[in-house]
């Protein structure tokens, strides 16, 4: 009896210890099971963003151990404008990249493009260029170039872009690898290997704070890459976020805020500019001297001419000023009659319509992930019992219908949310905005760089010739790069397929004096009869693709606000050239 209630009394003894034994496992793991959804709310996604814990002033954990730097800061920005939410997961970079591959991270914030990296990740447009610099001790010889360290020891960043260049050109040299950028010059400080080769900006601002006195730039550029961020191929939708993101953080200006903050004292260039300011003030300063005496001279003679002149000065600003009156009333006229039409429709109803949109547009794809999930269920279920019923349509039906419905309802939606941003866009009061010197040829640049995946998708013969000696131009050039967009942009829409190409180029007309920018493309071309309609509000000959005929009317309106001219030249069935002339003043 007695062995039997010791047997009772041990087994209740097993149960108790086990049941604390699971519970305790249960209560470790599920932090682990929860963490991909902690910040999540109403069962949004978070979006898990990768980077490496030691690479500042780009992206590195602080002091009280939170993620921190330019990508960081950059990337809530993003997340703040397109109504994500991230979580950031900062570790080694050859982990992060495992990560990423492995889909424990969505996106990776910040990494240099190479085309051996492009078969494995996708890329979005560059958020930055970074250039990589030789670094040396204070007392080593001087080099002038990558090739005079050839034989040398290098400490390079394990798996960064600078050592996949070097294995890729197999550099005769003994490379030691380091887990991060900070190791390679604590390496080159100690005196264990000849040079370090490193990004300028972290290398720069290591040294600073790592307070490595003995080292220093040898060769400021060796290598130019693009830094971007990445996802796994194919996700081709956080992709496209990603880059809307950093378009809207450009437009406003909240790019160059971050940038200042976090690179523009440590830039190379600003270094750069700082040292030849002094130097040109050696030159500047006497010239200015003789300047002022030669106008002193001069003034005496130009007083004898303004007097004769002045009666015709007055009536000519007298007129001037007449017609600037008059141009500004038409424009207010004309501004009130479009804000009497759109201006109460867009201000009352964009909001409410972009929201709801904007469900829609982050539901369907998982409604579609979740449909290609069931087909195998539904599929399995119709073999062993054969057709049935579906939303009360036969399943044989509804399985070919239900991918198409999901398709055409992303579709419409994606077409709703242009149409209320071009509305927008074209009740937008079309002024210059700020006046200011700008380079066509670096803002054409910058449009491309925007587009650059849509240009690549629709052709695979692109070709860009930017003219040499360009003189700058007034103007505001987020408005001018808005033009470029949309040109290029309807240049992609107007190829039937990827063998037809288009051309971008700019040149400076001397006779005109004004600079000239022309996009050509070998697409359908456009009727004659539709050429002068072109920049009308609302007309477009692609109403069936998702044209809302708003586009060029803007980028009409912004030319004519600088005193340019939109010009349109077509040829049916052989392409479009549309030429853009902005005038040179001052």
């Amino acid at each position: 009896m007695r062995s039997g209630v010791t047997c009772k009394l041990f087994l209740v003894l097993f149960l108790t210890v086990s049941l604390a034994v699971i519970s305790s496992t249960l209560i470790l793991l599920i932090p682990c099971v929860a963490a991909p959804f902690q910040g999540a709310e109403k069962g949004e996604k978070v979006i898990i963003v990768g980077g490496d814990r030691d690479y500042p002033p780009y992206e590195f954990m602080d002091s009280e151990g939170r993620p921190s730097g330019y990508n960081v800061e950059l990337t809530r920005a993003i997340a703040d404008v397109m109504g994500m939410k991230v979580e950031f997961r900062l570790g080694g970079w050859s982990e992060v990249r495992t990560a990423l591959r492995s889909g424990r991270v969505d996106v990776l914030q910040g990494i240099s493009w190479s085309e051996e990296r492009g078969r494995e990740v996708d890329f979005s447009a560059p958020h930055t260029i970074i250039n990589h610099a030789v670094f040396s001790r204070k007392d080593s010889p001087l080099v002038n170039s990558l090739d005079e360290i050839k034989g040398k020891v290098i400490a390079v960043h394990r798996g960064g872009i600078m050592h996949d260049f070097l294995v890729r050109r197999k550099f005769p040299s003994e490379l030691v690898l380091t887990d991060t950028p900070a190791d390679a010059l604590r390496l080159l400080a100690a005196g264990k290997t000849d040079y370090a080769i490193v990004a300028i900006v972290p290398g720069i601002y290591l040294i600073r704070e790592l307070k490595l006195t003995n080292l220093i730039p040898a060769v400021r550029n060796v290598a130019t890459h693009r830094y971007c961020y990445a996802v796994d191929k194919g996700n081709a939708e956080l992709l496209s976020r990603f880059n809307e993101g950093l378009a809207i953080l450009r437009k406003t200006g909240q790019y160059e805020t971050i940038y200042g903050k976090w690179l523009g004292a440590l830039d190379p260039d600003s270094l750069q500019w700082k040292t030849v300011a002094k130097q040109a003030a050696v030159v500047v300063v006497p010239l200015l001297l003789l300047l002022g005496g030669f106008a002193l001279w001069s003034r005496t003679l130009h007083r004898q001419v303004a007097l004769r002149t002045a009666d015709l000065t007055r009536e000519i600003a007298e007129r001037k000023c007449a017609e600037e009156e008059l141009r500004l009333n038409q424009h207010s006229l004309l501004q009130a009659d479009k804000m009497a039409a759109l201006g109460v429709l867009v201000s009352g109803v964009a909001h409410e319509i972009n929201n709801p949109t904007g469900l829609i547009l982050l539901d369907i794809p998982i409604l579609k992930r979740a449909q290609g999930d069931t087909a195998v269920i539904l599929e399995e279920y119709y073999d062993e019992n054969g057709d049935f019923t579906l939303g009360g349509i036969p399943y044989t039906e509804m399985r070919k219908e239900l991918p198409r419905i999901l398709e055409e309802m992303q579709e419409g939606a994606k077409r709703i949310k242009r149409i209320v941003n071009d509305l927008k866009d074209f009740a937008r009061r079309d002024d210059a905005g700020e006046q200011e010197p700008v380079d066509l040829n670096g803002v054409a640049r910058m449009a491309l760089r925007l587009v650059e995946p849509t240009v690549r998708r629709a052709t695979h013969r692109f070709l860009a010739d930017f003219g040499e000696g360009m003189p700058l131009v007034r103007g505001n050039a987020q408005r001018i790069e808005q033009v470029i967009v949309n040109l290029l942009l309807n240049a992609c829409q107007a190829l039937p397929e990827p063998e037809r190409g288009i051309t971008l180029s700019t040149h400076y007309n001397g006779a005109l004096r004004a600079v000239v920018l022309r996009v050509s493309d070998e697409g359908m071309g456009i009727a004659p009869e539709h050429l002068s309609r072109l920049t009308d509000p609302f007309f477009t000959t692609k109403r069936t693709s998702g044209g809302t005929g708003l586009g060029l009317s803007v980028s009409a309106g912004i030319v004519k606000e600088h005193g340019g001219v939109l010009s349109f030249d077509s040829l049916p069935g052989a392409g479009t050239t549309v030429t853009l002339t902005l005038p040179v003043r001052g």
